[in-house]
Protein backbone atom coordinates (compact mmCIF):
# COMPACT_ATOMS: atom_id res chain seq x y z
CA UNK A 1 0.00 0.00 0.00
CA UNK A 2 1.41 3.48 -0.72
CA UNK A 3 1.49 5.93 1.61
CA UNK A 4 0.47 9.75 0.94
CA UNK A 5 2.05 13.00 2.38
CA UNK A 6 0.01 15.54 3.42
CA UNK A 7 0.58 19.13 3.47
CA UNK A 8 -0.76 20.68 6.35
CA UNK A 9 -3.45 22.42 4.72
CA UNK A 10 -5.16 19.65 3.68
CA UNK A 11 -6.40 19.30 7.73
CA UNK A 12 -6.67 23.28 8.48
CA UNK A 13 -9.28 23.36 5.49
CA UNK A 14 -10.91 19.90 6.66
CA UNK A 15 -11.53 21.56 9.92
CA UNK A 16 -12.58 24.34 8.72
CA UNK A 17 -10.16 26.96 9.68
CA UNK A 18 -9.76 28.72 6.08
CA UNK A 19 -12.62 30.78 5.43
CA UNK A 20 -12.15 31.23 1.64
CA UNK A 21 -12.57 27.66 0.45
CA UNK A 22 -15.75 26.49 -1.08
CA UNK A 23 -17.37 23.39 0.63
CA UNK A 24 -16.88 20.76 -2.14
CA UNK A 25 -13.13 21.85 -1.05
CA UNK A 26 -13.63 21.30 2.44
CA UNK A 27 -15.70 18.17 1.76
CA UNK A 28 -13.05 16.75 -0.20
CA UNK A 29 -10.22 17.29 2.38
CA UNK A 30 -12.71 15.39 4.76
CA UNK A 31 -13.62 12.63 3.39
CA UNK A 32 -9.41 12.02 1.92
CA UNK A 33 -8.83 12.25 5.58
CA UNK A 34 -11.51 9.88 7.19
CA UNK A 35 -10.70 7.33 3.36
CA UNK A 36 -6.79 7.27 4.92
CA UNK A 37 -7.76 6.72 8.65
CA UNK A 38 -10.18 3.88 7.34
CA UNK A 39 -7.71 2.13 5.39
CA UNK A 40 -4.10 3.87 3.99
CA UNK A 41 -0.69 4.91 4.85
CA UNK A 42 0.70 8.17 5.59
CA UNK A 43 4.65 9.29 5.38
CA UNK A 44 5.98 11.73 7.66
CA UNK A 45 9.53 12.08 8.49
CA UNK A 46 11.34 10.57 11.60
CA UNK A 47 12.41 14.24 13.24
CA UNK A 48 8.65 14.80 13.67
CA UNK A 49 9.07 18.32 11.61
CA UNK A 50 5.67 17.21 10.34
CA UNK A 51 3.89 16.17 13.38
CA UNK A 52 5.05 19.15 14.82
CA UNK A 53 3.46 21.65 12.44
CA UNK A 54 0.51 19.93 12.84
CA UNK A 55 0.78 20.10 15.97
CA UNK A 56 1.12 24.01 16.32
CA UNK A 57 -2.01 24.48 13.75
CA UNK A 58 -4.29 22.01 14.61
CA UNK A 59 -5.98 21.11 18.52
CA UNK A 60 -5.73 17.14 18.85
CA UNK A 61 -6.32 17.03 22.29
CA UNK A 62 -9.56 18.83 21.94
CA UNK A 63 -10.22 17.74 18.24
CA UNK A 64 -13.32 20.00 16.81
CA UNK A 65 -12.30 19.46 13.25
CA UNK A 66 -11.74 16.18 10.98
CA UNK A 67 -8.40 17.44 10.57
CA UNK A 68 -8.01 17.28 14.28
CA UNK A 69 -9.01 14.11 14.75
CA UNK A 70 -7.03 12.94 11.46
CA UNK A 71 -4.01 14.12 14.05
CA UNK A 72 -5.21 12.31 16.85
CA UNK A 73 -5.00 9.54 14.70
CA UNK A 74 -1.78 10.25 13.44
CA UNK A 75 -0.29 10.20 17.04
CA UNK A 76 -1.84 6.89 18.40
CA UNK A 77 -0.52 5.05 14.98
CA UNK A 78 2.83 6.77 14.79
CA UNK A 79 4.74 3.74 15.31
CA UNK A 80 2.09 1.36 13.46
CA UNK A 81 4.29 0.71 10.52
CA UNK A 82 1.51 -0.86 9.08
CA UNK A 83 -0.51 2.77 8.86
CA UNK A 84 2.47 5.08 9.24
CA UNK A 85 6.12 5.27 7.39
CA UNK A 86 8.65 7.38 9.27
CA UNK A 87 11.85 8.60 6.56
CA UNK A 88 14.71 9.93 7.78
CA UNK A 89 15.28 13.16 6.48
CA UNK A 90 18.85 14.92 6.65
CA UNK A 91 18.85 18.38 7.47
CA UNK A 92 21.50 20.77 5.76
CA UNK A 93 20.24 24.19 7.24
CA UNK A 94 16.98 25.60 8.76
CA UNK A 95 14.08 24.08 6.32
CA UNK A 96 17.08 22.39 3.83
CA UNK A 97 17.36 18.77 3.40
CA UNK A 98 19.33 16.34 1.20
CA UNK A 99 16.73 14.56 0.65
CA UNK A 100 14.53 17.67 -1.52
CA UNK A 101 14.22 16.40 -5.01
CA UNK A 102 15.37 19.48 -7.12
CA UNK A 103 18.65 21.92 -5.85
CA UNK A 104 16.87 25.14 -7.60
CA UNK A 105 13.34 24.14 -6.96
CA UNK A 106 14.50 24.46 -3.29
CA UNK A 107 15.54 27.78 -3.85
CA UNK A 108 11.86 28.66 -4.82
CA UNK A 109 9.86 26.60 -2.37
CA UNK A 110 8.72 27.69 0.97
CA UNK A 111 11.01 26.64 3.48
CA UNK A 112 8.05 25.74 5.41
CA UNK A 113 6.96 23.08 2.62
CA UNK A 114 10.18 21.84 1.65
CA UNK A 115 9.77 19.21 4.32
CA UNK A 116 6.88 17.36 2.25
CA UNK A 117 8.53 16.84 -1.04
CA UNK A 118 11.97 15.63 1.06
CA UNK A 119 9.56 12.85 2.68
CA UNK A 120 7.87 11.95 -0.68
CA UNK A 121 11.27 11.66 -2.64
CA UNK A 122 13.45 10.01 0.34
CA UNK A 123 10.40 6.83 0.60
CA UNK A 124 10.91 4.49 -2.08
CA UNK A 125 7.66 4.55 -3.31
CA UNK A 126 7.62 8.60 -3.69
CA UNK A 127 4.27 8.87 -2.66
CA UNK A 128 1.78 11.50 -3.71
CA UNK A 129 1.47 15.15 -1.77
CA UNK A 130 -2.17 15.57 -0.83
CA UNK A 131 -2.83 19.67 -1.27
CA UNK A 132 -5.67 21.25 -0.20
CA UNK A 133 -5.49 24.93 -1.90
CA UNK A 134 -1.82 26.55 -1.47
CA UNK A 135 -1.74 27.81 -5.13
CA UNK A 136 1.91 28.12 -4.97
CA UNK A 137 2.25 24.39 -5.46
CA UNK A 138 0.95 24.86 -9.52
CA UNK A 139 3.97 26.17 -10.39
CA UNK A 140 6.29 23.52 -8.63
CA UNK A 141 4.31 20.14 -9.26
CA UNK A 142 5.82 19.80 -13.00
CA UNK A 143 9.23 20.13 -11.72
CA UNK A 144 8.35 17.30 -8.75
CA UNK A 145 7.09 15.36 -11.29
CA UNK A 146 9.94 15.25 -13.37
CA UNK A 147 11.56 13.84 -10.27
CA UNK A 148 9.00 10.96 -10.14
CA UNK A 149 6.83 12.91 -7.30
CA UNK A 150 3.23 14.05 -8.18
CA UNK A 151 1.37 16.13 -6.13
CA UNK A 152 -2.37 15.35 -6.13
CA UNK A 153 -4.78 18.65 -5.95
CA UNK A 154 -7.68 18.02 -3.34
CA UNK A 155 -8.93 21.06 -4.49
CA UNK A 156 -8.55 22.25 -8.09
CA UNK A 157 -11.16 25.14 -8.43
CA UNK A 158 -9.87 26.36 -5.05
CA UNK A 159 -6.00 26.42 -5.61
CA UNK A 160 -6.89 27.95 -9.57
CA UNK A 161 -9.60 30.69 -7.88
CA UNK A 162 -6.44 31.43 -5.38
CA UNK A 163 -3.81 31.19 -7.61
CA UNK A 164 -5.35 34.18 -10.27
CA UNK A 165 -5.76 36.14 -7.15
CA UNK A 166 -2.50 35.90 -6.08
CA UNK A 167 -0.81 36.48 -9.32
CA UNK A 168 -3.10 38.25 -11.49
CA UNK A 169 -0.33 38.50 -14.18
CA UNK A 170 0.14 35.06 -14.38
CA UNK A 171 -1.69 32.79 -16.56
CA UNK A 172 -3.31 29.47 -14.25
CA UNK A 173 -1.42 26.59 -14.99
CA UNK A 174 -1.91 23.88 -16.13
CA UNK A 175 -3.13 20.72 -13.00
CA UNK A 176 -1.50 17.55 -13.35
CA UNK A 177 -3.16 14.52 -14.23
CA UNK A 178 -5.68 13.04 -12.45
CA UNK A 179 -4.44 9.37 -10.59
Amino acid sequence: MTPVVIDTNVLLVANGSHQDVSDTCREACVSALLARQRSGMVAIDVENLILGEYLNKTHPNRPKGTGDAFLKWLLQNQFNASRVCRVPLTKTGPDRFVEFPDPLLEEQFDPPDRKFAAVANAHPAKPPIWQAADSKWLDWWPQLAAKGISVDFLCPADTAKFYAKKFSKRKVPAFPPRP
